[in-house]
């Protein structure tokens, strides 16, 4: 219900106050930017001014335009989300995107409103939306068959009639000056701007020649959606949301997942993520199988260097004590669980890893020469104590430009550098520590089984004998 102007009043509003924001250096305003050319839709793109001339991050200003802006407007009944601009392409940009699809519209319609529901349930929840837009008015042409037989007058020429006339038609083309122009026909926009208008319109005839197009048809008034969108040929509803900084997506998902499984939509109806949420998804599924394979890997490696299958496992036993330390790092210093991070821990699991590998190692030697399995220990944890804290400060010093850097991409450094340095400090001690104990451990039932083995093995001989 909003023409074009007071929808450029409207944002032409919106606008002056986000440049009003601490940090946002200018902004563009689009109308009617979809295929559609939707008159009441509109976007506004704000640029951030440059890191060293602003103190406010993105993510800062969206949270005040959210809470600043668009809250004067709630009156108006606004659609409105606050997204960042998408690297590549075009397109929503939501955190989360969740999509139900099947051949129903309205049935659609009912699930959507439902999983929306659920959606602004979850805390840290903002932007809530689908991109079913109901209510785009429409003139419905239903055609008469008994009247349009007998004046003869066919089915398909009603309907290219139609279309002709209201839609247009590409009829040639032409060139010049080394261009080429389509030639599209329509009627006059008198002649199809009413149902009155369209209805005087002359359809083909078999009988009479040509018969008026009300003759035949009638008119329907109703509204219905104003674009309907589809995935793998199927009519489908997206279900969008942002989050507010500290709340997790997982919880969002779970969230609508249940949701979806509780509606028990028939089998031709379907649901699923898409977009960054389905990526991030598969990104985890990723990382889960290369952390599996990194540690079956070291595993085998390490084996065949201690020509052992225990002490690698004793190694490989200090890999998942350092995952909660790298989680608290990533609490403490208020970053999240990302790609970057996730490689940062993978970073960490090399670094731990060495730790063990010069500690069992030592221990082993001193044991070969003659050295109790005590005195062995804590030998190795003296000599090897200044060489492990000497390559772990070196780690940790190299790590520190990346944790304080600043500038266009310090973020991404950030997230690597603070989960190696936060996760090799917490966990330096609880390894150091932990690693002798789990040696002796190991070693005590090592020497438990070889016993419990000769038992047996001496029982079968004094049987066969």
């Amino acid at each position: 219900g909003w023409s074009l102007e007071s929808t450029k009043t409207l944002l032409e509003s919106i606008g002056k106050q986000v440049r009003a924001i601490d940090g946002v250096e200018a902004t563009l305003t689009t109308i009617g930017s979809d295929p559609l050319r939707t008159q009441n839709y509109g976007s506004i793109y704000v640029k951030m001014k440059d890191l060293e001339a602003r103190t406010a991050s993105v993510f800062e200003v969206q949270a005040k335009v959210r809470e600043e802006v668009l809250t004067q407007y709630q009156t108006l009944n606004l659609r409105a989300s606050v997204s960042q601009v998408n690297v590549i392409g075009s397109g929503n940009n939501a955190t989360i995107q969740f999509w139900v699809g099947g051949p129903d519209l309205k049935k659609l319609e009912e699930y959507s409103v439902v999983l929306l529901d659920e959606m602004k349930k979850v805390p840290g929840v903002v932007d809530a939306d689908t991109d079913l837009v109901i209510g785009k008015p429409e003139l419905g042409v239903v055609i008469d068959r008994e009247k349009a037989a007998d004046l003869g007058v066919r089915v398909i020429d009603i309907a290219s009639t139609v279309n002709a006339m209201v839609g247009g038609v590409k009829v040639t083309d032409y060139y010049e000056g080394g261009e080429r122009y389509d030639v599209w026909v329509r009627a006059e926009g008198v002649d199809r701007a009413s149902a009155s208008a369209i209805a005087e319109t002359r359809v083909p005839s078999a009988r009479l020649g040509s018969v008026r197009l009300g003759d035949v048809v009638r008119f329907e008034e109703s509204k219905g959606p104003a674009v309907v969108n589809r995935i793998g040929r199927t009519r489908q509803v997206l279900i969008t949301c942002n989050l507010k900084m500290g709340f997790s997506e997982q919880a969002v998902i779970q969230a609508l997942n249940a949701k979806a499984a509780s509606l028990k939509m028939p089998t031709e109806y379907s649901y699923g993520l898409t977009g960054r949420s389905k990526e991030q998804g598969r990104a985890a599924g990723a990382f889960m199988l290369a952390f599996l394979s990194s540690g079956i890997f070291m595993y085998l490696v390490l084996a065949a260097q201690f020509e052992s299958w225990l002490h690698p496992i004793t190694i490989l036993m200090a890999l998942p004590m350092t995952i909660p330390f790298a989680l608290l790092a990533i609490v403490l210093f208020n970053q999240s669980i990302n790609i970057y991070s996730a490689l940062g821990i993978m970073v960490l699991f090399g670094v731990v890893k060495k730790n063990g590998i010069l500690q069992i190692d030592h221990t082993n030697n001193l044991r070969a020469h003659g050295m109790d399995r005590a005195t062995a220990i804590l030998q190795a944890n003296r000599d090897r104590l200044r060489p492990i804290l000497m390559t772990t400060l070196a780690f940790v010093a190299g790590m520190l430009p990346l944790a304080i850097s600043s500038g266009a991409g310090s973020a991404t450094n950030r997230s690597i550098a603070v989960v190696i340095i936060g996760g090799q400090t917490f966990a330096l001690l609880l390894t150091l520590l932990a690693i002798p104990v789990l040696y002796a451990l190991f070693d005590d039932w090592t020497v438990a089984i070889k016993r419990l083995t000769g038992r047996f093995q001496s029982a079968e001989e004094t049987t066969a004998a």
